[in-house]
């Protein structure tokens, strides 16, 4: 697969050279094999990771459930040949393209909703029936120091302050990927798209901020069983959790030590030796 476009994520500006995060629209396109590209959704994002972002919203919309499914993804070009750094192409692995009304986003999703426009939310859980994994069980302390390790991979925050962050880890703490977006719901896209890409599988998703119920969803979706967030929790995102069979954990973090919401058996709550 080709490689993301360069584009720097952060644009410096003003007479005291305040730096901001970019936030550019994005505009993913479905081909299938030998077939045309069509637009079917077009979001503001921080530019960086957009071919992460491209397939974790094929994987979120039930499209893609491996790598294996996905013959290329890559920035379109424009008239004269010159990339398109705001257009992506995710060719999949089929013969024709099916149901695309339904994909299609009625105008631009904004940073802050993955599911603008969309006429019922639940029916993205209705084509992503829940199937967490099972066998999966992941140690409090671990949520805790990957809780410490996302802040330290977040440096688009630590110089703008305006952006979140998602990570992807195993069951044992081992951190897979972490990306930053100024939409919440794109960070998520992107590294689970980052992980796909890389042929792996995430156990725990851990959120810079709150769980809201399309990152929940988009977790059932990339059957990821455990979803922990640094803030809180929605009722809704808490009850799609309850319904799915995915652990919730909110308030993640050594002061507070967090919040089990859902499926508490997924988790082992005593520290096992020393802490780290």
């Amino acid at each position: 697969m080709r490689r993301d476009v360069e584009v720097p994520a952060v644009r410096r500006t003003g007479p005291t050279e305040d730096v901001m995060v970019r936030e550019e629209p994005l505009t993913v396109r479905l081909a299938a094999r030998g077939g045309p590209g069509t637009p079917v959704w077009t979001t503001l994002r921080t530019p960086g990771h957009d071919l992460d972002l491209a397939l974790g919203w094929c994987v979120a919309e039930g499209l893609v459930r491996s790598l294996s499914d996905v013959v290329d993804v890559h920035h379109c070009t424009t008239e004269d040949g010159a990339p398109d750094a705001n257009t992506v192409t995710v060719r999949l692995d089929r013969t024709e393209l099916e149901d695309l009304d339904r994909l299609r986003r009625a105008g631009a999703s904004t940073a802050a909703c993955g599911l603008c426009g969309r006429d019922e939310l639940h029916r993205l859980l209705d084509r992503c029936p829940p199937a967490p994994r099972t066998g999966v069980r992941v140690r409090v302390t671990v949520l805790h120091d990957l809780a410490d390790e996302l802040v330290r991979h977040q440096p688009l925050f630590a110089t703008t302050g305006g952006c979140h962050a998602a990570a992807l880890a195993g069951a044992s703490g081992h951190l897979l990927a972490v990306r930053e977006d100024v939409g919440r719901h794109n960070a998520v896209d992107a590294v689970v798209g980052a992980v796909t890409r890389a042929g792996e599988q995430g156990d725990v998703l851990l959120l810079s901020g709150r769980a809201g119920y399309e990152l929940v969803a988009k977790a059932v979706a990339a059957r990821i069983p455990v979803v922990a967030s640094v803030g809180a929790a929605t009722d809704l995102a808490a009850g799609t959790a309850e319904a799915a069979g995915i652990t919730l954990v909110t308030f993640v973090g050594r002061d507070h030590g967090g919040t089990v919401l859902t499926h508490a058996d997924r988790l082992d709550l005593q520290p096992t030796g020393a802490h780290r």
